[in-house]
């Protein structure tokens, strides 16, 4: 498919997975004032339609739907630097159009800014290593030719992350940015998501520091 096409299955991909985190983040809210189960929801949501997104998606632009993946391949040299800037672009332009939906639909304003602080030492290092986690089950699974399983591993990753993790596993740029334009339940502040943000960045480098020597080392185990 053209450049064209997979930018807008980014776009909408990524559209569709913000205003699923939100969304359901405002519905929880709505049926419950209990934080565990308001959690709950929001989680199940989550990791049911990211599943859904990425097995329908893979075909079209390879559902990386985050920014964060998208770099990740790039370091890895298996997409040029136009395509992954093309693909960032989408995905945060989707995860602004995420949230103008998740709103309309329930009759907020568009856009809105967060007041949750979430941001300490605990959700900088958690973040991390749900960021590295996710990056690097991603390459070790299309290394090893076991791309059909992503649609379950990467779901069951964010899934697991949202209650192991002190950030809750955003582990995605793109969904950061469309969460600090919710004051709901799913909203970050401007300064955490910035903050989560640049935790994201080094979970990055951590998963291909990890990650790089194991599929060198396979790489020269099939060689020989």
């Amino acid at each position: 498919m053209s450049l064209s096409g997979r930018a807008v299955a980014e776009f909408v991909g990524t559209a569709l997975l913000v205003a699923i985190v939100i969304g359901s983040g405002i519905m929880a809210e709505t049926l419950t004032s209990d934080v565990g189960v308001s959690l709950l929801l929001n989680q199940l949501a989550t990791v049911l339609g990211l599943g859904v997104l990425i097995a329908v998606l893979m075909p079209i632009s390879g559902a990386h739907i985050n920014p964060a993946v998208s770099l990740a391949i790039l370091l890895r040299q298996e997409i040029s630097a136009g395509e992954a800037a093309v693909y960032v672009m989408a995905q945060f332009l989707g995860a602004m159009g995420g949230v103008a939906l998740a709103h309309v639909m329930f009759g907020r304003a568009v856009l809105e800014i967060s007041g949750n602080d979430r941001l300490t030492t605990g959700t900088f290092v958690g973040e991390i290593v749900a960021t590295a986690g996710l990056i690097a089950m991603i390459l070790l699974l299309v290394q090893r030719g076991s791309s059909s399983v992503i649609p379950l591993v990467v779901p069951a990753w964010i899934g697991a992350g949202y209650v192991f993790t002190s950030s809750t596993s955003f582990a995605n740029p793109a969904v950061t940015l469309g969460r600090m334009f919710t004051d709901s339940f799913a909203g970050i502040s401007p300064l955490s998501g910035l903050g989560f943000m640049a935790a994201q960045l080094v979970g990055i480098a951590v998963a291909l520091a990890l990650v790089i020597p194991v599929i060198t080392a396979s790489k020269e185990k099939s060689d020989d």
